[in-house]
């Protein structure tokens, strides 16, 4: 299934990490909080949204990091995507 978002929608999926403490334990992502970094999968059009003229920024491919608690998660093809707007991205990962 596609998933097309519209307007300054964003389609990301998480970024799992695994993480090695100083004494060499490895937490696997799932013993972690939510993580902030994910992977642009899809990028909506943007144009006039809320009465403000969008012009999106971000890229397919590109990793960002969003706020803690923005987005909509959605499971498509038992994969989790979460759908947040541009403005809950904070930043990209170069």
């Amino acid at each position: 299934m596609n998933v097309r978002p519209l307007g300054d929608r964003v389609v990301i999926k998480n970024v799992e990490t695994e993480e090695t403490t100083k004494s060499g334990i490895v937490l696997p992502g799932s013993a972690k909080e939510k993580p902030q970094m994910a992977q642009v999968l899809a990028v909506g059009p943007g144009g006039n949204v809320d009465g403000k003229e969008v012009t999106m920024v971000v890229e397919v491919g590109q990793k960002v990091i969003y706020s803690k608690y923005a987005g909509t998660e959605v499971k498509i093809d038992g994969e989790t995507l979460i759908l947040v707007r541009q403005s809950d991205i904070l930043a990209v990962v170069d």
